[in-house]
């Protein structure tokens, strides 16, 4: 008798891994994994294995959260110690990448406008063929990786990708990017599978569609010792309906942060995806169980973790018709190509979209809109905001734009005239350029350099030089890492007097006194045109 269908349970956590570290945009990027491997999760592997108190005392200060610190306790310090050690031997190649980029900078950086052709047969040979030296136009030398032939070559590393599984009984998710997964982790279940498997997909499918859980097992290459295990993460209770919206106008939800999905009866789309799993709590909110069946469109505005995050990404893949990234050349450390990057990683339709070109919708179209500030004056050309246009009425998705250059707006407006709705994140902090940048620089900056340089977004006073130079109708202030369920990526830590609360306070202010209707949505908002 065939066993019957079981549902994958809507409070499993799945994490992607690489190298046990949770995966995101650099990791993935094949000139810039070694980097952060050799660069950040070596020495704070190192740090902690040489004295994990200093990194237990540490944490104890939450201002500390999003530190180079290892959340284990003293007693993980062997399990850790062997995770380094396995780092070394099987990322070595990985090690030789990163030391052989540090060297290229080097013999680059005498250089003074001379030919470079000779530099050719000087480059370490792990990277040769696989880099262009150039100049800019003021003869500043720097090296252009080819990162197609990156991604086919020893140096893209599948081996490295795994999936974390665990049940979510809560928000409470520690922060990831300073501390690597252990295999023994408690009721966590480490599976080895390239981000690319097609199981992937099926496993994900069954959230919604009841399947076997032996076959998927099989698919994925669990093995018995593992099966009890993870067995627990299915159920035989079928999911609550998710109804199409059916509407004669446009309804937009706010999912959390800058994950909001606008739909119309003819498309859905979704923005920058970061959305809470589904379990029992006070705290209502739209989770994985409230997306529509088919996601028409996912619009990616830049690469940072909080905005193109794989965990969700890859459970939505086998909804998702199309996902918009923005265009870059690519071949730079710090601006690998997003396109090239999904693609790599299955997903099968990706779309670049650069400033003001459009993409024709049903009732509508989507606009690219320059995207200044938030990237710490880097030559990172992957950001863009989104103009969605549908059913006449228009929304600005301006995820963390900072107002550097106020009258680029003016052009905006003229280009694209009034908007009815802008979104825009005031995170007007934001940390120093080596808080994410810090394992490509060649060498550290000076402190007050690196502070002076930082990841923000816009204030009051540059917010408002948004919203009075494009004229809303409506402004939200979208992506301030707030939602309980944002503590694993964003480690705010917010306080009523935060300067970016502060901040927020102050734009709504303005919009009232200007009759802008205006809003700080926080866990869940429902909007109707």
């Amino acid at each position: 008798m065939s066993q019957p269908g079981l549902y994958l349970k809507q409070n499993v956590a799945v994490e992607p891994l690489y190298n046990q570290w949770y995966a995101w945009w650099y990791l993935l990027a094949p000139a810039t994994a070694p980097l952060y491997v050799a660069n950040h999760h070596v020495k704070i592997m190192e740090s902690f294995v040489a004295n994990p108190a200093i990194h237990v005392a540490a944490l104890k200060n939450p201002a500390l959260a999003g530190g180079p610190y290892l959340n284990y306790g003293v007693e993980r310090a062997g399990e850790v110690k062997e995770l380094l050690e396995r780092t070394r031997k099987e990322q070595a190649a990985s090690l030789r990448f990163a030391q052989a980029v540090s060297e290229l900078d080097k013999l680059l950086a005498p250089s003074n406008g001379g030919s470079l052709e000779e530099l050719y047969k000087k480059v370490p040979d792990i990277l040769q063929g696989y880099v262009e030296l150039m100049y800019d136009l003021n003869n500043r030398a720097s090296a252009r990786f080819f990162e197609p032939l990156l991604y086919r070559s020893p140096h893209y590393r599948e081996s490295s990708q795994s999936l974390s599984f665990r049940l979510l009984k809560g928000d409470a998710r520690p922060y990831v990017f300073s501390t690597p997964r252990l295999d023994s982790d408690k009721d966590t279940l480490h599976v080895h599978l390239p981000f690319r498997h097609e199981a992937i997909d099926q496993l994900y499918a069954m959230r919604r569609t009841p399947g076997s859980m032996e076959a998927i097992r099989e698919a994925m290459g669990i093995g018995a010792k593992d099966a009890e295990l993870f067995s627990t993460f299915f159920t035989d209770q079928a999911p609550r309906p998710a109804p199409r919206y059916d509407g004669d106008g446009v309804r937009v939800r706010y999912i959390g942060h800058a994950c909001v999905l606008i739909e119309s009866r003819d498309v859905s789309i979704l923005t920058d995806p970061v959305i809470s799993y589904d379990f029992p709590t006070e705290v209502p909110r739209y989770t994985y169980a409230d997306l529509p069946e088919k996601i028409d469109y996912v619009l990616i505005t830049h690469g940072h973790a909080d905005h193109l995050m794989f965990e969700p990404l890859l459970q939505l893949r086998h909804r998702i018709g199309t996902i918009v990234v923005p265009a870059s050349n690519g071949g730079g450390l710090a601006d690998p190509s997003l396109k090239l990057m999904l693609k790599t990683i299955g997903f099968k339709n990706v779309v670049t979209l650069s400033e003001l070109e459009s993409i024709e919708l049903p009732g509508g179209s989507i606009t690219g809109v320059p995207f200044i500030g938030e990237h710490a004056d880097l030559n990172i050309q992957a950001k863009l905001a989104h103009l969605v246009q549908l059913k006449g009425r228009s929304m600005l998705m301006a995820a963390d734009s900072n107002a550097l250059e106020p009258r680029l707006y003016d052009h905006v407006h003229a280009a694209v005239g009034d908007i009815d709705v802008l979104f825009l994140g005031m995170e007007s902090e934001g940390g120093p350029l080596s808080w994410m940048y810090g394992p490509l620089l060649p060498a550290p900056l000076p402190r007050k350099m690196d502070q002076s340089r930082r990841l923000n977004g816009s204030n009051a006073e540059r917010a408002i030089e948004i919203a009075r130079r494009i004229n809303p109708k409506q402004v939200h202030i979208y992506a301030m890492g707030r939602e309980p369920w944002m503590g694993h990526v964003m480690a705010m830590g917010y306080h009523e007097n935060s300067p970016q609360l502060v901040e927020a306070r102050k734009l709504l202010a303005w919009c009232q006194e200007k009759g802008i209707s205006s809003s700080l949505p926080y866990i869940q908002a429902e909007l109707f045109f």
